[in-house]
């Protein structure tokens, strides 16, 4: 039988991403967003949008493929796709569909994208104000556990308890991410640098563990990369970005209803990684380029833990930000700001940095740039990672 795999058959050719804004303060809608940023990744990989036949996203995004197809003027819409589950959970997933489409030949040109407009729309995340609630919530809202900070910070709290991890590690992921948001001229935080002083002091948003800088930005904007077949890919305009694996799911019961999974204190990539780097043919070792979604910091460090980047028990002495920073540090962690200091684009604008920095044109470039791994959405269900390397890991 032969050998099922995505690796080094899909190469991602060009990327694109409006500017990005405030939460609420995009002048443009969230289609138009769509739209502006997928024409820009068409500019960036020298490819047509008429060429483009297939669309994936994740969240709900709102900016329906036949809507877009449209727009965009495409010859013939192949394939459209969307990943389920909340917030960027699908953000690798999107990717990694978009990839399988044109591997199996369902498609030859998928753009995945995210758009959000929050002016528009309500506030993504926002605990509900509706005068009722059913099934989960009915366990935890009445109890003032309503947003998702408040969630998941019982799981974040239970893991760092029984590790004995200390606060210093999730201050140390935040101050990394700001540093490395100060040099990017696209980052909504440069310009608000952070330090020990100036984390220490900001308010609690969920007592003991998430202070204000410990949690995501709320942002508008839009982010898109385009997936070609990977002879397809050497043709464009950059070097290539090629597609070494995806994995997506989550562990046995993590979604069970009112906080009642097996493996509590996970962010559920338990038995997504083995698969993930078994597909890659690489080892944690491998990986020069390391970009995690920051829902909250909390879910860094257990994803970091979940995929063998870092050891539970070393996690106090290996995460200070000597070690998360570009160029010099050990593993440097979200390089562009990531949703904490870059955008929150659901975690697009992580698989943007990663392309950046395969190609050697990320503004904070790391020495080690063949192999990159994105990890997306931890403590949502389901979750998912990507991946992606330069030819000479093929």
């Amino acid at each position: 039988m032969a050998e099922r795999t995505l690796r080094g058959k899909t190469a991602i050719a060009g990327i694109g991403e409006t500017t990005y804004y405030k939460h609420g303060q995009s002048p443009d809608s969230e289609f138009k967003l769509a739209l502006q940023a997928i024409v820009r990744a068409c500019e960036d990989a020298g490819i047509s949008p008429h060429d483009i036949d297939g669309f994936a996203s994740y969240g709900n995004d709102r900016s329906e493929a036949g809507r877009l197809a449209a727009a965009l003027g495409i010859k013939e819409l192949k394939f459209s796709n969307m990943f389920w589950g909340g917030g960027g959970g699908g953000v690798c997933g999107a990717v990694g569909n978009a990839s399988a489409a044109v591997a199996t030949g369902m498609a030859d040109c998928v753009v995945a994208f995210r758009s959000l407009a929050q002016g528009q729309y309500a506030r993504y995340g926002r605990g509900t104000g509706a005068p009722l609630v059913a099934g989960d919530d009915s366990f935890i809202i009445p109890y003032g556990v309503m947003s998702p900070a408040q969630r998941f910070a019982m799981k974040v709290t239970r893991f760092m308890h029984n590790h004995g991890i200390e606060q210093e590690a999730l201050r140390a992921i935040s101050i990394a991410c700001y540093h490395h948001a100060q040099t990017n001229p696209a980052a909504v935080m440069r310009g608000r640098t952070l330090d020990e002083a100036k984390y220490d002091a900001s308010r609690w948003i969920v007592e003991p563990f998430f202070h204000l800088y410990d949690c995501c930005q709320e942002n508008d904007g839009a982010a898109a990369v385009i997936v070609v077949p990977a002879d397809r890919a050497k043709d464009t305009k950059h070097k290539p970005s090629y597609v070494l694996a995806c994995g997506q799911g989550s562990d046995h019961r993590s979604a069970a209803p009112v906080h009642n999974m097996p493996n509590y204190q996970s962010s559920h990539f338990g038995k997504l990684a083995p698969r993930l780097y078994d597909m890659a043919k690489l080892s944690p070792a491998d990986m020069g380029i390391v970009q995690c979604y920051e829902n909250f910091t909390g879910g860094v460090l257990m994803s970091l833990v979940e995929h063998g980047l870092v050891k539970a028990e070393e996690a106090n002495e290996f995460l200070v930000p000597e070690n998360l920073l570009a160029p010099s540090g050990k593993m440097p962690l979200n390089t562009s700001g990531g949703n904490l200091a870059e955008c929150y684009m659901h975690g697009l604008e992580l698989v943007i940095e990663s392309v950046r920095q395969i190609r050697g044109t990320a503004i904070n470039q790391v020495p080690r740039n063949d192999a990159a791994i994105i990890m997306g959405g931890p403590m949502v269900t389901p979750v998912s990672s990507l991946i992606l390397g330069s030819e000479a890991t093929l």
